[in-house]
């Protein structure tokens, strides 16, 4: 299918023979630390709707990095047991402010790699490039690619009927996948789909193919969302130790912020984590504050700069704390008009501005992890509803070990003061 010349990246097709892969994984007590899958190695890649954040592609990741942890340990054939999940490269996103081109950047830039190998087999896309020129050649076959699509009449019964079946294209193919052009498959098929991501493993377990690409990854859902299972993952996704480190920085200097003082230190090892809820966070009150397409998009939940101003100000007063961080995507006239009300009032404002190198480092997803770190640590938290962003701050927090209720707080639209909490999702280990 000429339609499929240009398909970006992703797969490979590894004969046996070259297949060496120097790795390490530990998933529970299976330690494989430099070893080389020549026979039943298995790749396993995906891809996110481009319009999609940040935030909802870490999700879309643990779905993938859970299925591929149950089919390592869980698979009831043996040929099927050795996999491979291949971390898709950040590009620019949408709505990313400081990049003005692609910069494939590995996962490695923004999360510590060995600790997400602690849970599931993952690689970077550059590692599995590294081994596509041992073979001699440039050019990667994908043996098998799904374009998953949702059914077009999945709601009409009322119920949530788990099914999948391969139908006409909704859409037109678009080939353009991570901007690569040496990769292509022979067998591209459009996967109506309804349901978990365990479902796809009948299309694994039935197949001897060795390299499997779903395109739209995020149309499957969670399998295990919110067990513990869920949580193990979630606790491996620790972050890249330069972005704590900045973090950690902006914190000690400007937020009298520490670990030790905030009782918020965590162990070396995500594995050696254990229930607690002691901590106490450092005396500032952080604050997600979503504008954007939220304004037009949620008017009703999202407040006016004013208003979310009075909540932020009679939040502080009840934490006796004069300091307010804010992570937000608001326009520069918004943010003076912020910073205007509350400095008027005698309270502190602060917001993380990046610097050159760090900017040119780690971009956009390097400074909305720095921003979530700081508001993971803070006395008490404020989110957007239903923002992913604040989804993940609130995950660190109970990581981290927060009591519920400083935690799981939103901003209030029109001119209440009092509207429907979040979801609370504690973490279960």
């Amino acid at each position: 299918m000429l339609i499929f010349s240009k398909i970006i990246l992703l797969l490979l097709f590894f004969t046996t023979s070259t297949l060496q892969i120097e790795e390490y994984c530990e998933i529970d007590d299976m330690v494989c630390k430099g070893a080389s899958f020549k026979q039943n190695y298995r790749y396993l890649f995906y891809d996110v709707n481009p319009p999609e954040g940040f935030n909802l592609r870490r999700d879309v990741y643990m779905r993938y990095a859970i299925w591929a942890h149950k089919l390592m340990l869980n698979s009831r054939l043996e040929y099927h047991k050795y996999v491979k999940l291949v971390l898709p490269p950040w590009s620019r996103l949408y709505h990313w402010r400081y990049s003005e081109k692609p910069e494939f950047k590995p996962w490695s830039y923004y999360f510590d790699l060995e600790s997400l190998q602690k849970f599931a087999p993952v690689i970077e896309m550059y590692q599995f490039f590294d081994d596509v020129k041992k073979t001699g050649s440039n050019k990667v076959l994908i043996d098998e690619v799904y374009i998953l699509q949702h059914y077009e009449d999945m709601f009409q019964s009322g119920k949530f009927i788990e099914k999948m079946s391969i139908e006409k294209c909704n859409e037109p193919v678009d080939p353009n996948y991570f901007y690569y052009k040496n990769i292509t498959s022979n067998n591209v098929k459009c996967l109506s789909f309804h349901g978990f991501t365990d479902q796809l493993t009948n299309l694994f377990e039935t197949s001897s193919s060795k390299t499997f690409l779903f395109i739209h990854g995020e149309v499957v859902l969670h399998s295990n969302f919110g067990d513990k299972l869920y949580w193990k993952c979630r606790r491996s996704m620790r972050f890249n130790k330069h972005l704590i480190n900045i973090a950690n920085e902006f914190r000690n200097k400007n937020l009298n912020s520490t670990d030790v003082s905030d009782k918020t230190e965590l162990p070396e090892d995500w594995k050696e984590e254990k229930p607690r809820r002691t901590a106490l966070g450092g005396p500032y009150l952080s604050v997600h504050l979503r504008r954007g397409d939220f304004v037009r998009a949620r008017p009703k939940d999202t407040p006016t700069i004013s208003h979310a101003a009075k909540q932020i100000k009679n939040r502080l007063i009840d934490l006796s704390i004069n300091k307010v961080f804010v992570a937000t995507d608001a326009k520069i006239n918004e943010i003076n008009e912020l910073k205007s009300i509350l400095e008027s009032d005698g309270f502190q404002v602060l917001l993380y501005e990046p610097n050159k190198n760090v900017l040119q480092k780690f971009g956009d997803g390097g400074v909305a992890i720095i921003e979530q770190i700081i508001c993971s640590y803070s006395r008490y938290f404020i989110g957007t509803y239903e923002s992913t962003f604040s989804f993940r701050i609130q995950e660190e927090r109970e990581i981290i070990g927060f009591p519920v209720e400083s935690t799981f707080n939103r901003f209030c639209g029109g001119d209440s003061f009092e509207c429907e909490p979040p979801s609370k999702w504690k973490i279960v280990y």
